[in-house]
């Protein structure tokens, strides 16, 4: 396994808007960590790539882990792509994968290739430019044919409007073939507003849809992060027991009647009236 490269106490990196971005020595898991300003973006050990210490990215591994058969290899769309932690996680647990990461900003690209290298032999090319512009230009030969398309863009602590839309969405879903899933990190707080707003535009382009979250986050007692699984097929529903033994716990799966109560009236989100996703206060980040 390739070696980190830092040299103490961080390598940093000054992005396209003025920000920041660093990587550092975890100082509660071990690995590494990828920031941008005071947001943490991204969590890597170089050493146990199956390490996925954010909760959320743990939930999204174990909706991967139900995909096909065990092991198979995946073809793999990321839009964003942070410290690459589910572009490694796959490459480890499914050898032999293509994957496809577009990434807004070239100096986290260079930054983490540097100091985070990725592990030899893995398939994963990096695209950089706006996660909607670049899907859109994605070559022909992945329309329809991506099992797994993962949606996890934040521009600091929030995600940009234009990705959040019903436009949005049909673009991304051209890419996944008719069984393939949909993986959307969506971070809310108190009422869930976005969040259910977010349910009711995807539902609007994939029938069937499912959200994993903390118990907490999904009472919207707490400001955090909700993972949605989407697809065209039903999703077996032999992965939802699976799915809340995965953890981490206290967990919660919502689907079906359940789902549909979630979303209640919320509106579909459109490119003429899309919100960026609200901005968490800072004392989110010091817990």
């Amino acid at each position: 396994m390739a070696r980190a490269t830092i040299e103490p106490p961080e390598a940093t990196v000054r992005l396209s808007d003025g920000s920041i971005a660093r990587i550092v020595p975890s100082r509660f898991a071990g690995g590494y960590e990828l920031s941008i300003g005071e947001t943490p973006q991204s969590h890597v050990d170089l050493d146990d790539p199956t390490h996925l210490h954010f909760e959320y990215v743990a939930r999204m591994g174990a909706v991967i882990d139900q995909l096909g058969e065990p092991g198979a290899a995946l073809t793999a769309v990321h839009l964003g792509g942070g410290a690459l932690t589910l572009p490694r996680y796959i490459a480890a647990t499914r050898p032999g994968s293509r994957q496809q990461v577009i990434e807004l900003e070239p100096g986290i690209v260079e930054l983490v290739r540097e100091h985070l290298p990725l592990p030899k032999g893995a398939s994963i090319r990096i695209r950089t430019g706006d996660a909607r512009e670049v899907a859109a230009r994605l070559p022909e030969g992945l329309v329809g044919r991506a099992d797994l398309v993962v949606s996890d863009v934040f521009s600091g602590a929030q995600t940009p409007a234009h990705l959040t839309t019903v436009e949005y969405y049909r673009g991304v879903a051209r890419l996944l073939t008719e069984s393939g899933v949909l993986l959307v990190n969506i971070a809310d707080g108190a009422g869930l507003a976005f969040a259910r707003r977010q349910v009711a535009t995807i539902q609007e382009v994939l029938a069937d849809v499912a959200v994993l979250a903390e118990v907490q986050t999904l009472k919207g007692r707490r400001f955090g992060n909700l993972v949605v699984a989407a697809s065209r097929a039903p999703l077996p529903t032999e992965w939802l027991p699976r799915l809340m033994a995965a953890g981490p716990h206290p967990a919660k799966v919502v689907h079906g009647a359940e789902l549909r109560a979630f979303q209640g009236k919320a509106r579909v989100a459109r490119d003429g009236d899309a919100t960026a996703s609200p901005r968490p206060a800072d004392s989110v980040f010091l817990r």
